[in-house]
């Protein structure tokens, strides 16, 4: 799962470098995904039946990503690649609140609590970083706020995935989830290109060199590692680990991109409260585990 969140760590940057738009570029990552996906599998052999009722769970999921992506990169567009990636750092406050609604599941007052801690850190990047960024950002409240939609989105498809990687072979779920989302953009693209007359569709220049690296280490290597992880982890966790992705990406966008100049002491104050809220996460994670194994050792 780590190895995995270090190759998403990179998608920031990719999404920035690439000069098509946010649809047109997902529309290509999820149909590249998809082909090499189906080579792989039709290779190895790995060719599964699909329940009719988990398809139909695979393609809501697809629909989830295919507008999760779409979100995210609009976001790095509008914005910027770190400002996209904090913003993707509290799914799993989000998962926290998600997973027990959706599961039947009570849900913990102080998970929301920590959500809620979450949310202010954001709202400091939006309001101390805001004024500042709008001058050297296209459009940073919308980007910040389509940042938040899909980090919503990717709490709710992660919760979905769950109970599907007992089942099937990781490869097998990426590939039909992103065939949905390329269906479902293709099928939209008329009326995006009817809008958007003008908007180039065709790679330029090193376009093809980062899309390439975006779809098989980002999103075929990336997703296979983490749909297998995904086995042995909680939702929670998983999202939890995810929020390795911003540090990383922030990173990477700071080191290639020189994105440290375009943010003030707000990015980082924010970025400071939302990391208290996964560190506190952390300690409510660990203590509730040891609770549960004491517990066991008490019941043998």
């Amino acid at each position: 799962m780590h190895l995995a969140v270090l190759l998403w760590g990179f998608t920031g940057v990719l999404g920035k470098l690439i000069s098509l738009s946010a649809p047109v570029l997902v529309w290509y990552r999820m149909g590249l995904t998809a082909l090499f996906l189906a080579i792989i599998i039709q290779y190895r052999h790995l060719w599964q039946k699909v329940s009719r009722q988990d398809m139909w769970r695979i393609v809501g999921i697809g629909l989830l990503f295919a507008i999760h992506w779409v979100m995210f990169y609009a976001s790095i567009k509008l914005a910027n690649a770190s400002i996209a990636l904090v913003c993707l750092s509290t799914a799993s406050v989000f998962t926290a609140v998600i997973d027990p609604l959706l599961n039947g599941k009570k849900i913990n007052p102080v998970e929301i609590g920590l959500s809620v801690i979450a949310i202010i850190g954001v709202y400091l990047i939006y309001a101390l970083q805001g004024e500042e960024a709008e001058h050297s950002m296209v459009n940073f409240s919308l980007g910040l706020g389509l940042g938040i939609a899909a980090s919503i989105i990717s709490a709710v498809f992660t919760v979905f995935n769950k109970p599907l990687t007992s089942k099937y072979e990781p490869r097998i779920l990426v590939f039909y989830e992103m065939l949905t989302g390329f269906i479902f953009l293709s099928i939209l693209g008329p009326l995006y290109i009817f809008k958007n007359p003008e908007e180039p569709l065709l790679m330029q220049n090193m376009d093809i060199v980062w899309v390439l690296c975006l779809v098989y280490f980002c999103t075929v290597l990336g997703q296979s590692l983490a749909m297998s992880a995904l086995r042995q982890l909680s939702s929670f966790t998983v999202s939890f680990t995810v929020n390795l992705e911003p540090l990383y990406g922030i990173i990477f966008a700071f080191a290639f991109l020189g994105e440290h100049k375009e943010v003030n002491w707000g990015f980082y104050a924010g970025v400071g409260v939302i990391t208290l809220s996964v560190l506190l996460q952390t300690f409510l994670m660990i203590r509730n585990g040891r609770k549960l194994k004491k517990a066991a050792m008490l019941s043998q």
